[in-house]
């Protein structure tokens, strides 16, 4: 056994193991840890545990130390820069003639390595633009392409059920889904769709229903849950 903490680096984001080298910490507070993109700032998500060392995926990093307040105002700054960094690269973007949308804008905590998230239909060759940023940020600058479920996640909004997206809020990682989830559960097979990302989960429910109440309950079920979605959509 081994013990650890878990930590977050965003609201809603995957949880990852660190070795708290025998101090103490509660859920909530702030550390500083080492990862493989440098020294990040993060946020306790689960206290001082002990677990199996098989359940460690790969070796432990030691936290730092616990986060100042010195620290929150490191981090408060950066996302003041990530809105101009984020106002700058639309603008590079517009003026190279590249098909990208940009989603989303991330500074290191040390400030010296800026991540910007796009979506696009296809490749980009970013290559100029990747120098143009670097020039005028003074920072190392990486782009990366996501997905629309990566997008949603990000971005947040509304689902058919006229709730927050699932994925936005507490979903930590995307699991993987097939058609053959949507068609059972009465679905449209639309993989560009935000909702196919709780589709996993909901299965196991389906399934556990179907068992329980009868195929034919489950499809009145879901037709109503589907014109209750639309109606608080549409308010």
């Amino acid at each position: 056994m081994i013990e650890i903490i878990s930590v977050r680096f965003k609201s809603g984001g995957k949880q990852y193991y660190f070795n708290p080298e025998g101090r103490q910490f509660q859920v909530g507070d702030g550390v500083i840890v080492e990862t493989s993109r440098g020294t990040e700032y993060a946020l306790c998500s689960q206290a001082n545990t002990m677990v199996d060392e098989i359940e460690l995926t790969a070796p432990l990093r030691p936290v730092v130390r616990a986060a100042t307040p010195e620290d929150w105002e490191t981090v408060e700054r950066n996302r003041e820069r990530e809105k101009k960094a984020f106002a700058i690269c639309q603008q590079k973007i517009a003026e190279h003639g590249l098909d990208m949308k940009l989603v989303d804008v991330e500074y290191s905590f040390e400030g010296n390595k800026i991540l910007f998230f796009f979506t696009s239909d296809g490749r980009v060759d970013f290559r100029a633009l990747v120098k143009d940023l670097a020039g005028t940020l003074r920072a190392r600058i990486e782009l990366r392409q996501i997905g629309v479920r990566d997008e949603a996640k990000m971005l947040g909004g509304l689902g058919i059920c006229g709730k927050p997206f699932c994925c936005a809020q507490f979903l930590s990682e995307f699991q993987p889904v097939s058609i053959k989830m949507a068609k059972t559960q009465n679905l449209s097979l639309n993989p560009t769709r935000p909702l196919w990302a709780f589709l996993s989960r909901q299965q196991k429910r389906r399934r556990d229903f179907v068992r329980w109440r009868g195929r034919s309950s489950w499809r009145g079920m879901s037709r109503w849950l589907c014109r209750w979605g639309r109606w608080r959509c549409m308010r």
